[in-house]
């Protein structure tokens, strides 16, 4: 059992900008305080400085309290290696810098930039192998395009799988995938529910690949949202966990307050009249995404 909000740790590793290491051990007190058990990590976030800081503000909580998660295959913007002796490798690195003897659930991140037929023959294997030593958990696979998943997911026995960007205000198309999950068992976890930061007052960061007719819609959505007294994030972290079907929408924190008010919105109900309009404004964008990965894998 985790719980139905999670905590995404790329910002401890300052994915999107720097954070003091005392924040970051705020942010993940609590979170812990606020009932949130799921905390999904990666050694890619600020190139393993997120595992290192989570592991750090981790240290003296008991260990049956939350519910870890980390990644392996992706390190750097373009370093991918899916190699059965890289990611035992990786785990046993992620293990030091989490300070833990074993991870929750173990995910292959964004499978798109890699071979599938690699991923099920020789890395799923070789995680399932730890599984057996009992160094993790459960076995995931992460990714942006829903194709690459399902093709993974219908070939290999996996326990969860990680979709971004693929069921929040300007996205729906996680919704169709559900069943197909659900009739295998396997988990499903949704992450960035405000779109990468394209449903915040502030906007996306630099790097976001969205097209600008995504960011125009979205920046509109957002001003009507504070015209009328209201939170474009609060809309869009209520809206994404109204999927049926999934296990865990995870979402991160630049500070505290963040964290509290999250946990405090996603227990209420959705203003239906606000979604309308908010819909309709970013009625022209709908479904519209961005290619990632290798071309092969898209389709």
């Amino acid at each position: 059992m985790i719980s139905a909000l999670g905590l995404g740790a790329a910002e401890l590793g300052g994915e999107y900008g720097p954070m003091a290491p005392a924040t970051a051990q705020e942010i993940v007190r609590t979170a812990l305080d606020c009932g949130i058990t799921f905390i999904d990590v990666s050694p890619y976030y600020g190139r393993t400085r997120a595992e290192t800081v989570l592991g750090d503000a981790l240290r003296g909580v008991p260990r049956d309290s939350y519910v870890l998660a980390t990644k392996v295959g992706r390190y750097d913007v373009d370093e991918f290696d899916f190699s059965a002796a890289r990611v035992v490798r990786s785990v046993e690195e992620s293990l030091r810098r989490l300070r833990t003897d074993h991870i929750d659930l173990i995910q292959c991140h964004d499978i798109e930039f890699g071979s599938l037929d690699q991923v099920v023959s020789e890395t799923l294997p070789a995680l399932r192998g730890l599984r057996e030593k009992g160094l993790v958990g459960a076995v995931g696979i992460t990714g942006f395009p829903l194709s690459a998943l399902v093709s993974v997911a219908g070939r290999a026995p996996v326990d969860t799988v990680l979709s971004y960007c693929h069921y929040n205000l300007l996205i729906r198309t996680l919704g169709e995938r559900v069943p197909f999950f659900a009739d295998r068992k396997i988990g499903v976890l949704n992450a960035s529910p405000l779109g990468m930061g394209l449903l915040t007052e502030a906007g996306p960061p630099g790097w976001h690949p969205a097209s600008d007719e995504m960011r125009a819609a979205c920046r509109r959505a957002a001003e009507f949202c504070r015209r009328q007294g209201a939170s474009i994030v609060r809309l869009a972290l209520q809206f994404a966990m109204t999927l049926p079907g999934v296990t865990s929408t995870i979402v991160g924190a630049s500070d505290a307050e963040s964290v509290r008010r999250n946990a405090e919105w996603a227990a209420e109900p959705v203003d239906a009249d606000l979604l309308e309009a908010v819909e309709n404004i970013l009625a022209d964008v709908r479904d519209a995404e961005w290619p990632v990965g290798r071309p092969e894998n898209r389709t």
